[in-house]
């Protein structure tokens, strides 16, 4: 299977800007106990997941570093409700993406954070073409304009991992603590294929921020003449 690493395309000439953060989110850790760091995730994100049953809702509104033992508590809060096979890191996000948006927009665009963003009637005629996986949520976006388009945030679950090839050999584990990456992302990208599903046309690497799609993928829009979106193919070993 080819895999691509999507980007958006900036040379589309498209105007189309989104100010907007998801309803909810799990704070970051506040001096681990361990590596002793104050750090927060920026790739994982739930739009599909409706935090209103938790109690102490209020404990989820704001963006904050916390102790350890309290994002913890409120991470194993929101577990229960998360859709099969997600992770869960500090800074986690979920509900809808709430805000404003103005300009034009092409068939996709994308957040600098990643968020992956579809026009209804493109994600429909994908949809039609067997694509599996793709979960289209609503915005809560106000549109400064007429004819505003509906835009839908897709939901990429963390699935693969790269490749232990192209990380460096003396590379520092994960703190044992906190579960913080100490390696930096490397500038070429080896994708590793035991850890891709085979059910997932579309995903975010559970080890970092990169969003990947499948030839299936990748081939069907432009078949389709969807646009916004770039794809740079990635090896696997």
């Amino acid at each position: 299977m080819q895999y691509f690493v999507i980007d958006e395309d900036r040379s589309a000439g498209y105007t189309g800007f989104v100010d907007a953060a998801h309803k909810w989110r799990l704070p970051g850790i506040r001096n681990c106990p361990v590596c002793k760091a104050t750090w927060s995730g920026a790739g994982f994100a739930y739009p599909s997941v409706d935090l209103t049953p938790v109690a102490a809702l209020a404990d989820f509104e704001k963006a904050r570093p916390e102790p350890i033992e309290e994002y913890e508590r409120l991470r194993e809060l929101v577990r229960p409700l998360l859709p099969p096979g997600a992770l869960l890191e500090p800074g986690t996000t979920f509900g809808p993406a709430v805000g404003n948006a103005q300009g034009r927009f092409g068939s996709f665009s994308m957040s600098w954070l990643g968020a992956l963003r579809v026009r209804r009637e493109a994600l429909e005629k994908l949809q039609a073409e067997g694509l599996r996986g793709l979960k289209g949520c609503r915005m809560e976006v106000r549109f400064r304009q007429r004819n505003a388009p509906e835009l839908l945030e897709l939901e990429l679950l963390p699935m693969g991992r790269l490749h232990p090839d192209c990380l460096p050999p003396d590379r520092e584990p994960p703190c044992p603590r906190c579960g913080r990456p100490r390696v930096h992302k490397p500038k070429e990208l080896l994708l590793d294929a035991r850890t891709f599903p085979g059910d997932l046309d579309l995903l975010r690497l559970a080890d970092y921020s990169v969003e990947i799609c499948t030839e299936r993928f990748a081939d069907a829009c432009q078949r389709l003449g969807l646009d916004g979106l770039t794809f740079r193919p990635v090896p696997v070993a």
